[in-house]
């Protein structure tokens, strides 16, 4: 063929001469909760996968970079006398779960080359609603007048929240990382893409932004030589760096 037959598209075929309104989104309420139930069983094994793949340990084992950072929100919460369990589980879900995958699942293109369709997007909203309500320590109350995309995965939402709280149970119990292994677990600068200028100087300004913060805590630490340091430090900042309004 010649040519002017090829024709290009991206990873997914565009829907340019589709007869799908996209902007259509009232349907016939039979027809409509027919095709979201047909849609859910379709999905249900990907969807379950999903879940347990981000709320499980792999081999028995989790990134180090995740376990170091779990174990430390536990000392913090030791620290600071914080004994309630849900405040830990919160801090937790906040930390990555709530962070990271649920910006994943809700905008796969910010990971993936793909074009995401109007309906795609409604269907992953609802994923990732009940991946959000997995995460949460409240017992949600449905009834006839919720919403048909909250009621979808009611019966799957207590598997789902054991899930989660098993997880972060079974990192409590791994061993703790040491040092050499979370650094060995972290990509060398050198292969980074990392303007050291530019990283050096945003530490700066936020260190100086919370120096008596910082320093307070050094001192209820007993970390007299790194808070001199860390003094001297913000003395040359304030001096050569950071402006006088930052």
């Amino acid at each position: 063929s010649g040519a002017g037959d090829y024709k290009i598209w991206h990873l997914s075929k565009s829907n340019t001469h589709s007869t799908i309104d996209q902007d259509q989104t009232t349907f016939v309420p039979e027809i409509y909760l027919t095709r979201l139930l047909t849609t859910k069983g379709t999905l249900q094994e990907f969807v379950s996968d999903l879940f347990y793949s981000v709320f499980s340990l792999s081999n028995g084992d989790i990134p180090p970079a995740i376990k170091f950072l779990f174990d430390l929100l536990d000392r913090q919460a030791a620290e600071n006398g914080i004994t309630d369990p849900d405040i830990i589980h919160t801090w937790k879900n906040n930390s990555i779960p709530l962070r990271y995958w649920i910006n994943v699942i809700k905008n796969p293109e910010m990971v993936l080359d793909v074009e995401k369709h109007p309906l795609i997007d409604s269907i992953l909203s609802v994923i990732a609603q009940t991946y959000m309500e997995s995460c949460s320590l409240s017992n949600h109350a449905y009834n006839t007048d919720s919403p048909s995309s909250k009621l979808l995965y009611a019966k799957e939402l207590q598997e789902y929240k054991a899930s989660v709280r098993k997880y972060y149970s079974d990192i409590q119990a791994l061993p703790p990382v040491t040092d050499d292994k979370l650094y060995s677990s972290l990509p060398s600068p050198a292969n980074m893409q990392l303007n050291r200028e530019a990283a050096l100087y945003d530490l700066a300004v936020y260190a100086h932004q919370y120096c008596y913060q910082i320093d307070e805590a050094l001192q209820r630490s007993n970390c007299d030589e790194i808070s001199k340091k860390f003094a001297s430090v913000i003395s040359y900042l304030q001096l050569y760096l950071i402006p006088s309004n930052t």
